[in-house]
Order: C-alpha cells, then structure tokens, then sequence
C-alpha cells in the first residue's frame, strides 16, 4: 500500500489535480505489479526478484514527483523525504533478502509495510482537508497490519509471495479511491 507523503493541508487545486493524477497512476501500477507478481509468486526467480525490487523503487519516483509538486504548493516535504528514504532502503534489502529466500523477502517486505502504513497514516491526517484521504489513512492502518502479518508469515512453513501481490492491488484500490475523492474536489473547487 505503500506511503503517501505530506504536503500542506490546504493545497490549490493545480495540486490536487497533480496529485489525483499521480494516484490515478499507482493504482494502475499496483495492478499490473499484483497481477505479475501473482502469476511468479511461487518461487524467487528473476521476474519475482525484479518485481519485488522495482515496486518500492517506484514508491521513490512516485515520492519525487510529489516533492516537486508540494514543494509548489508551499507543503511541507518532511513525509516525502522519509518515504524515500524508506523505499530506496527497501529496495535494496530485497534485493539482498532475496538470496535467503521468501521468508527473508516476507521480512523486508512487512517491516516496510508497518514503517510505510505509520508514515501514511500520519500524511493522510495531514492531507485531510484535501480530500479523499479517509482511503490514504485506512490504507495505512491496514499496511500496518499486514506488514506484521508478513512477519508472522515467514516464520512458518510454505511462506509465498502471493499475499504481496493481493496487498498491492488493495493499495492501489485505496489510490484509486483517493484519486477519484480529490478529482471531485478539484472539480469543486473551481
């Protein structure tokens, strides 16, 4: 579900529309990726590896387009530099975890998704007054969740990286529903 990051609570609408628009296209990235990764999830061969590496390094590109366009907006970019940094960690200790197998990846990839789901939960409260963050925080709330169930889950027999897969496609649902709450609040706004 990866993290949303801050910008000032009452952004102009040329940002909303931005930001619709970059949510517009994670959900349709998070559902080419789920769908991908489903179909390899059984084992870590090349495909599976590489999926696993670029989803949270698009979490990066996704946070650097953010940054230029809150710091347009006069936000604050605190959360996006933290997204940043947590995703490029993460893309690396996947790569790394790999080589030790789906549980270690399981691991990596749960202790992103609580660190991520908290940072969410935070910009979603700060972005409130945008709208269409109710999705943005449940969202978090439910990446915490379900990073801690990934842990739990590489602690036991038959561990797959098929729940990774129905994981992302429910962020990018969250994204979605966002992107279409704050295309209607740009709508209203003018």
């Amino acid at each position: 579900m990866d993290t949303v990051v801050a910008t000032a609570p009452t952004a102009p609408t040329g940002h909303t529309t931005a930001l619709s628009k970059l949510y517009f296209l994670r959900f349709a990235f998070a559902a080419v990726w789920a769908a991908l990764l489903f179909t390899t999830a059984g084992s870590l061969g090349p495909v599976s590896v590489t999926l696993l590496v670029v989803y949270p390094l698009f979490d990066v590109a996704c946070a650097v387009i953010d940054v230029r366009s809150a710091r347009e907006a006069g936000g604050p970019v605190r959360g996006l530099y933290a997204n940043i940094a947590l995703s490029t960690l993460t893309g690396v200790g996947l790569a790394v975890a790999a080589a030790s197998g789906i549980p270690a990846v399981l691991r990596v990839w749960g202790a992103w998704a609580v660190t991520a789901g908290l940072v969410q939960l935070v910009v979603g409260a700060l972005r409130r007054r945008l709208g269409g963050q109710w999705a943005m925080i449940a969202s978090g709330a439910i990446s915490t969740l379900a990073g801690a169930s990934f842990v739990a889950q590489a602690g036991k027999d038959g561990a797959s990286l098929g729940s990774l897969a129905g994981y992302a496609f429910l962020g990018g649902v969250f994204f979605l529903l966002s992107a279409l709450r704050l295309r209607r609040a740009a709508r209203d706004a003018r």
